[in-house]
């Protein structure tokens, strides 16, 4: 007997028409637990997902206007972070793990505070002012040289997330085997194996809910800290040939990049990172919706922590590019519990995600279907799953 299925039309119908049932990844869960996936697949028409932690592919493509007279910006600062010029005379891209001028992360001084990109853009989602410097050559057609001045995120034209890989699907837990302290993207790693960081809402996060990418593609909306915005690629990195188990990637293996409109986003899901001698990120959060058009996806949203397995990496060896350098393989509802083992030891653990404010983003995404002011978007083409990431071979001359 065929199996039922929904079409994103008869789904966004019922969201317009207030008829949907939308519930998140934690509850469908229960569902499927309590009445089994064929009863939730015919109740259930769309489950939210989400995430929130350090992006550090993300940015912000600026565009504040002409000024009189006008000037082609060579230079661009904000609050003393430099953005990217080469697009057009107006144009600039802040890269969010760009660092304020003048400021380097030591590991003498782990105290050190570090602004950067993710800061600014911070800063601006709160409507504070920030400080924009430029300098130009000067043309017969922008003949302005210098520019100083004070801006707040409605003075621009355009101000847009362009991230090229966010909402890894699945990544390393670090941790360090050595006899001294690392800092790392991954945050403070103590020695010998001490503590142990991951970064994920395992059951909650959006590739986790849709592994063999049937519903998440190029095209597909999603809710960036609360604003509607879309995935236009595969993310950077985006490598769905790593090894599986029922379906679910043993290791970081698919990425999104994703667009959308700083204007209007919530500040409780744009924050500045400081990671002590490293350098600065931007956290951000991402709810997903999945419709539930067959009872194999219904089957996948019902994934569990216990299910999602991670591999443990020492990140004082250059992680991961060695033969064997897995350590373990614990499962999320493991890592979440605080402490894993790992070759014989216990350690701590601790995520840089915050699951609770996933969650918290994922019931707003679901609040904004249920009033139909979210519909879905069917992808205009899905995300390559044979694709393969291949590290660059330096070669050095003798």
């Amino acid at each position: 007997m065929p199996k039922k299925t929904k079409t994103y039309s008869e789904i966004n119908r019922r969201i317009k028409d207030g008829n949907a049932v939308v519930v998140d990844a934690e509850e469908m869960i229960a569902l499927v637990d309590e009445n089994g996936v064929e009863v939730a697949a015919g109740e259930v028409d769309v489950v939210t997902t989400a995430t929130f932690g350090p992006m550090c592919s993300s940015g912000l493509m600026l565009n504040p206007g002409h000024t009189k007279p006008k000037i082609k910006m060579q230079k661009v600062w904000l609050n003393d972070v430099p953005a990217y010029t080469g697009i057009a005379a107006v144009d600039f891209y802040l890269g969010a793990t760009e660092i304020r001028e003048g400021y380097i992360p030591d590991n003498s001084q782990p105290s050190a505070f570090s602004y950067g990109g993710g800061h600014v853009i911070e800063d601006l989602v709160k409507g504070k002012e920030v400080t924009l410097r430029a300098l130009s050559y000067g043309t017969d057609c922008y003949p302005r040289k210098e520019l100083e001045t004070q801006l707040t995120l409605d003075d621009f034209n355009d101000a847009y997330l362009l991230n090229p890989r966010n909402c890894y699907q699945n990544y390393n837990v670090a941790i360090n085997c050595s006899n001294r302290t690392i800092y790392t993207y991954m945050g403070k790693l103590l020695p010998n194996q001490t503590n142990a960081h991951f970064s994920t809402t395992g059951q909650l996060s959006p590739l986790f809910n849709d592994p063999l990418y049937e519903t998440i593609g190029i095209g597909s909306s999603v809710f960036v800290a609360g604003n509607r915005g879309f995935v236009y690629h595969e993310g950077t990195q985006h490598d769905p040939s790593v090894a599986r188990r029922n379906g679910i990637p043993l290791g970081g293996a698919g990425t999104l990049a994703l667009t959308a409109d700083l204007k209007g986003m919530n500040p409780d899901f744009v924050r500045g990172v400081s990671l002590t001698g490293y350098g600065v990120s931007l956290a951000l959060g991402v709810a997903i919706p999945i419709p539930v058009l067959n009872e194999d996806i219904a089957r996948r949203t019902a994934v569990k922590n216990s299910d999602i397995l991670a591999p443990v990496v020492d990140y004082s060896k250059d992680y991961g590019e060695r033969k064997n350098s897995v350590l373990s393989m614990p499962s999320y509802e493991e890592l979440f519990s605080g402490e894993i083992e790992v070759n014989g030891k216990k350690v701590r653990t601790s995520c840089m995600s915050s699951y609770n404010k996933a969650l918290e983003l994922a019931g707003l995404l679901g609040r904004e279907i249920k009033k139909g002011d979210f519909t879905l978007t069917e992808p205009v083409k899905r995300l390559n799953g044979n694709n393969s990431s291949t590290p660059l071979d330096i070669k050095t001359k003798d």
